[in-house]
């Protein structure tokens, strides 16, 4: 006879987002992913004992969560109104990113830590040496109101050598190994955004006449060959990859983003990544959801492997994405930041946290961090009022 499956577990089935997904290796219990979120509190560069409850406190059995972008070089290092974010290129960072990814593997979830470099999106300031930031370009970024309403500067930065890549290559290959020995569970290279990699991957920016510039081949280049090099040091199995063709952040903009996008796609494939992390194309700038004549549809279909997508999705968008088969993962970031217990509240469908932008990129270790409330202690609330 077989097993009646209780109401509360036939809910969970009807919705598409709680579904189990089996990720490669890894067995995901649901398909709520916590997206990486600059978060601001890494004091000099270095991860704090506050991120341990911050992680944890979203983790999940069976969850996959991405960490906020954390550089893999003191060159990567910027402002873009984003001080103090989490380095992982010294043996001090390494170290206390430990007891957070042990918080997470505690309650059984699964971490990958975003790796990046920011390229032109910097300052003389945050460069060792005082030296120009690199780039794809020597193009000056304008200068803009990011984080909490700074004005934010940039200085002129210095176009890359031929000679350099392989240098700056080898970076993001140790610094996901210093992922691994910190205990991720693997990394996601932050190919998004306006940052080094879409620097490049972008014709508005890239301006090279080199094996770097010109064609979409040339462009994909960099990004393609830190992916490899990362491919061969920890395993495909243990990395993704974020890409935002359709945004124009930080100045980065593509005359034929959908292009783009398919073709570093397709060309992910021969690697075998865990995952493709994309941004939907409605998200042009931060922050702004808006109408727009395309989708992921297209690169859902070249890319072979875990689809994530994100931009902006509510549990509806989440859960028609999942159903019609145009994703088979969502990432979550200002929802899930304001609502710990996020993947809870869609199942029981309760009314979600508001999320206080005011506080995002504040340096307090508990404003804005660890302070939104769970369901249980919204339930206590109430009783107490009663």
């Amino acid at each position: 006879m077989a097993e009646k499956i209780g109401e509360k577990q036939f809910e969970k089935r009807k919705i598409p987002l709680l579904t189990p997904y089996k990720m490669g290796k890894f067995e995901l219990s649901h398909r709520v992913v916590l997206a990486p979120l600059t978060r601001q509190r890494s004091y000099g560069n270095v991860p704090q004992p506050h991120a341990i409850l911050y992680y944890s406190q979203r983790t999940t059995k069976g969850g996959l969560l991405i960490s906020e972008a954390t550089g893999i070089s003191d060159t990567a290092q910027g402002n873009g109104g984003y001080p103090e974010t989490p380095g992982i290129w010294t043996k001090e960072q390494v170290e206390e990113w430990k007891p957070i990814v042990d918080a997470v593997h505690a309650k059984g979830g699964i971490f990958f830590c975003q790796i990046w470099h920011v390229g032109r999106v910097s300052n003389t300031v945050f460069q060792p040496n005082g030296q120009a930031p690199i780039s794809s370009t020597d193009q000056k970024l304008t200068s803009q109101v990011r984080g909490n309403a700074i004005d934010v500067q940039f200085s002129p930065p210095r176009k890359l050598s031929t000679e350099e890549f392989p240098l700056i290559v080898n970076d993001f290959r140790i610094a996901a190994r210093n992922a691994i020995e910190a205990g991720f569970d693997g990394v996601e290279i932050h190919g998004a955004h306006g940052y080094l990699i879409e620097q490049f991957l972008k014709d508005q920016v890239n301006d090279r006449t080199d094996q770097y510039g010109g064609s979409l081949q040339n462009r994909c280049r960099f990004a393609l060959e830190i992916v490899d090099a990362i491919v061969n040091e920890i395993g495909p199995d243990r990395v993704g990859i974020r890409l935002s063709p359709f945004t124009d952040y930080m100045g980065a903009v593509d005359s034929n983003p959908e292009a783009l996008g398919v073709y570093m796609a397709e060309a992910l494939n021969p690697y075998k990544i865990a995952y493709c992390h994309m941004v939907e194309p409605r998200m042009k700038a931060p922050g702004q959801k808006g109408e727009s004549p395309h989708s992921l549809v297209s690169m859902r279909k070249a890319f072979k492997g875990t689809f994530i997508s994100a931009g902006g999705y509510d549990v509806e968008d989440g859960n028609s994405a999942v159903a019609e088969d145009r994703t088979d993962l969502v990432a979550y970031g200002r929802l899930f930041l304001a609502n710990p217990d996020l993947p809870k509240r869609f199942e029981l469908k309760a009314p979600l946290n508001k999320y206080h932008r005011e506080t995002f990129y504040t340096s307090d270790p508990v404003i804005g961090y660890t302070d939104y409330p769970f369901l249980e202690n919204e339930f206590k609330s109430v009783n107490l009022k009663v």
